[in-house]
């Protein structure tokens, strides 16, 4: 019994997600914008709770449109610092032989972070139209130079990564 009692709830709370999920999803699709002038007037509800909804639909609007602004921020300087550090790890190449194979890991993986990011802004249509260009990256010209440099572009691509975690955990 409550087991069943815990599927009820799941189901109820799916459905709550799945209501929530139409009712803030960019409104046009999901919510008609409605006006005062546009309600029936033969509708069995009171006119004032239809009036005090539509506000709420409004209000709901209005909030979407700025967490769909602050997501798109987010991600687009997320992209970007990505996008950034693919290059300076690039440049990081040869920094030694036992290195090279953890290396190129975290390349790969930055790089798929940086696709996996870039499909999210195309599905939410916040996409730029192109993709941005790598700018001039440094030459690291001795051993020295690389190692030096390989120590700052990790600990600063550490750093960034645990401050994008902390902004997509609050946006979540």
């Amino acid at each position: 019994m409550a087991q069943l009692s815990a599927q009820g709830r799941m189901r109820l709370m799916a459905l709550q997600l799945l209501l929530w999920h139409s009712a803030l999803w960019s409104g046009q699709e999901a919510i008609p914008l409605l006006t005062v002038s546009s309600l029936p007037p033969s509708l069995p509800l009171p006119r004032s709770f239809l009036l005090k909804s539509l506000e709420q639909v409004r209000k709901l609007q209005a909030r979407n449109t700025d967490l769909l602004e602050q997501l798109t921020k987010c991600l687009s300087q997320l992209h970007s610092g990505l996008f950034l550090y693919q290059g300076l790890l690039q440049a990081l190449a040869g920094i030694s032989s036992e290195l090279a194979p953890t290396l190129d890991m975290l390349h790969l993986d930055v790089d798929n972070f940086a696709t996996t990011i870039w499909q999210q802004m195309e599905s939410l249509g916040v996409a730029p139209t192109v993709q941005p260009t790598q700018s001039t990256m440094p030459i690291f010209t001795s051993a020295f130079q690389r190692r030096a440099g390989g120590v700052l572009v990790t600990s600063y691509l550490q750093s960034f990564l645990e401050t994008a975690h902390h902004a997509l955990h609050h946006l979540a």
